[in-house]
């Protein structure tokens, strides 16, 4: 039995009616080149620094804009302090009897963001690191022009101060949410502290390794 394009028909084998067709919704997809989406989606915001590779941090793939603070840096390798990366020594530094003995933080967060096919799992990965400044989330355009993004999506966006960029099919990127600043940070808790170590050892790398500056690699876009 042929059925309207676009449709799918559910044939009964008892009595061979024919159920009320349903829409079918093509799959939301992204473009093939994610890191390229990360690093123009951060040109976008206004976010310089090195885009840094993917990272997963609290179960969340996510994409960190940073850079080093000369001075901190400086410090550090003078005293031999390289990044931490364990969380429970880490947490430890943030004691009143060690917190004047850790090393000073070293890299400097421009924001965290996601790239995602729909905005729920933008939001889980982007919402924790919220908490502590400049988060956002890169979604299909597609996504962006629902009634569950607008109904639902928006509302949390503006509490939870994340921004929203859309990605059309050919890549180009712009600006659909812009973050919000009235939100509550949390400060330099251990949690910050472990986070600014990891994207520490990540910038080390990204220089020792000779990619792009961190001022060079969110102006290509």
């Amino acid at each position: 039995m042929a059925a309207t394009p676009g449709q799918t028909a559910i044939t009964n084998g008892t009595n061979g009616t024919r159920s009320v067709p349903s829409q079918v919704v093509p799959p939301v997809e992204l473009p093939e080149n994610v890191d390229a989406l990360a690093a123009d989606a951060a040109a976008s915001l206004g976010w310089h620094g090195a885009v840094l590779p993917p990272v997963t941090m609290f179960g969340r793939r996510v994409y960190v804009v940073a850079k080093l603070r000369p001075e901190a840096h400086a410090e550090r390798i003078a005293l031999g302090h390289e990044p931490v990366t364990d969380r429970a020594q880490v947490s430890t530094w943030t004691w009143p009897e060690l917190a004047d003995t850790a090393p000073p933080p070293a890299a400097d967060i421009v924001g965290v963001l996601a790239v995602a096919r729909h905005w729920r799992t933008g939001l889980a990965a982007t919402v924790p690191f919220s908490r502590y400044g400049e988060a956002a989330m890169v979604l299909p355009q597609s996504m962006t022009l629902t009634h569950d993004y607008v109904d639902n999506c928006l509302p949390r966006t503006r509490t939870y101060g994340v921004a929203v960029v859309s990605a059309d099919d050919e890549a180009h990127v712009s600006l659909d949410v812009e973050s919000h600043s009235d939100r509550v940070l949390l400060g330099r808790d251990a949690v910050w502290r472990w986070v600014n170590e990891v994207v520490y050892e990540q910038l080390i790398t990204m220089e020792d390794s000779g990619t792009a500056s961190p001022e060079e690699s969110t102006q290509h876009a």
